[in-house]
């Protein structure tokens, strides 16, 4: 399977009929409720297309997996920018009101796994998901050192 497409249980009435037998042979569409955690850890996984919200984007940092960032609305667009722009773990795929065109879709696939954009991501979320696995260390990690020091803070004022 080149790609898993986790959506709506209604996409069938936006896609049309038969798109599901289409795709078959490439791809495999989803429609319920899936541990996107365990899907991004699976090795197979080179890429993820996400709105950008935050768990998405934490998510695939820490699993070290680049992002094809497709905001929405709310906080998307800057979690889409610090992704592409800031932290270049990922590249952005350009909509006009939310519809991206299958060239762009597919321009944009090819700039994450094959050219020079991916590599920079690839190398760049490798070592953010160091970063972030530290940080998560029982003990010693600064994630956990923060929790700590916030609980022993609400703890003067009992």
């Amino acid at each position: 399977v080149k790609f898993l497409w986790v959506t709506r249980k209604d996409v069938e009435k936006i896609l049309g009929e038969g798109f599901k037998d289409r795709i078959r042979e490439c791809g495999m569409i989803v429609r319920d409720w899936v541990d996107q955690w365990e899907i991004l850890s699976h090795e197979s996984v080179k890429g993820f297309l996400s709105h950008c919200g935050w768990n998405s984007v934490q998510e695939s940092i820490c699993v070290g997996v680049p992002l094809l960032a497709w905001p929405m609305m709310a906080e998307q667009p800057l979690n889409a920018k610090m992704v592409v722009e800031e932290i270049k773990v990922g590249a952005r795929v350009e909509n006009v009101q939310g519809f991206v065109t299958r060239e762009e879709l597919s321009r944009k696939i090819k700039e994450l796994m094959e050219e020079e954009t991916g590599k920079i991501a690839r190398k760049n979320v490798k070592e953010y998901s160091k970063m972030a696995k530290a940080a998560l260390v029982e003990g010693t990690g600064s994630s956990w050192k923060n929790l700590d020091l916030i609980f022993k803070e609400l703890n003067h004022f009992q």
